[in-house]
């Protein structure tokens, strides 16, 4: 764990973003850290939800002594979603403020970006209540933004994850496989590791065989499914998910769909700017793409949208925690979006 310039560490850690694969891999990285047997581990280790948890969970965990270790962690998910209120918000810093040096109390922020700024944890508001608390902790609090990378970016992040698990991307098979998925990091893990296991790797992975074994459209697949789904055809939208079913990895397909509506998002913001036009540029977006977007956006008011991908966030987390397998949640959404 970080330890500030006077040698003490930091008692708050908040990874914040919409890149959920970089905030899990700082979780996993600070609970390998713990310094306490692995055998004794989760007796130092808490894991609440903030939809749920009430203050007495937050203050008993985050104020309980370790057990044959100097720190005990406390990871609390969604930590402001029930704090609504000036009392609920003030119950909470004072417990930012009360934690004990031998508390690491992480804070795992899921965000979506609004009105180019994020919904919970907004950047450009200095006096947001979260905020002010950040600035003042000082070298008590870390704070890691965990955003995913920008279409630009995306290349580079691909041959980086590559060489993490022991392969090679060429600069053009990067740049292939990020067309066809975008900046999901999630479904680009489970891509990498397919094409690196496909050549051994014993040699990089080309272009040729990102098209090979990549699904080919895809993505047009998915710009049709949410036409379909933005004309109330239901029965339209679950023939093309079932046929992308038969070629695609559930969780994989769910990341397309995630990113379509979280694209759909800023281009109905542009729109509602008055710069729909502007989508090319702002979003960094191939001309072709852009117009399919600003038609589809159109379709939807901003409102719509947001409470989507809302709904893409639950069944995410749903699916990963095995409440619901992926393929189903899919035919879920898709049956309970169709109007």
């Amino acid at each position: 764990m970080d330890s500030s310039p006077s040698g003490e560490k930091p008692v708050v850690y908040i990874f914040h973003g919409d890149d959920s694969l970089a905030i899990r891999r700082h979780l996993d990285e600070m609970v390998g850290k713990m310094d306490v047997d692995a055998s004794i581990a989760d007796l130092n280790l808490t894991r609440l939800d903030g939809r749920q948890a009430v203050d007495d969970d937050l203050h008993a965990a985050a104020n309980s002594m370790p057990f044959l270790a100097s720190r005990r962690m406390v990871i609390l998910s969604y930590p402001f979603s029930r704090l609504t209120t000036d009392a609920a918000r003030k119950r909470f810093l004072a417990v930012l403020d009360g934690l004990p040096p031998t508390t690491a109390l992480v804070l795992e922020v899921p965000d979506v970006v609004e009105k180019k700024d994020w919904k919970s944890f907004p950047a450009g508001n200095k006096a947001n209540w979260m905020r002010k608390w950040l600035q003042a902790a000082g070298d008590r609090a870390v704070y890691r933004l965990c955003a995913l990378p920008s279409t630009r970016e995306m290349p580079e992040w691909i041959r980086k994850e590559a060489r993490s698990q022991g392969g090679q991307f060429t600069p053009d098979a990067a740049v292939a496989l990020a067309s066809h998925i975008g900046s999901d990091t999630q479904t680009a893990v489970l891509e990498i590791d397919k094409l690196l296991t496909y050549v051994d790797k014993k040699r990089p992975v080309d272009a040729n065989d990102v098209e090979e074994l990549t699904a080919q459209g895809g993505q047009a697949d998915v710009f049709e499914m949410v036409d379909a789904m933005a004309n109330g055809s239901a029965r339209q939208a679950l023939h093309i998910l079932h046929r992308l079913l038969e070629t695609q990895d559930p969780l994989s397909l769910f990341g397309m769909i995630t990113r379509q509506f979280r694209l759909l998002i800023q281009v109905r913001e542009l729109i509602d700017e008055g710069k729909g036009g502007q989508a090319v540029s702002e979003l960094r977006l191939h001309p072709y793409v852009a117009e399919k977007l600003s038609g589809q956006a159109r379709r939807f008011h901003l409102t719509q949208l947001e409470d989507i991908y809302h709904q893409l966030l639950l069944i995410d987390e749903a699916s990963k925690t095995g409440q619901m397998p992926a393929d189903l949640a899919l035919d879920t959404f898709i049956a309970g979006l169709a109007r």
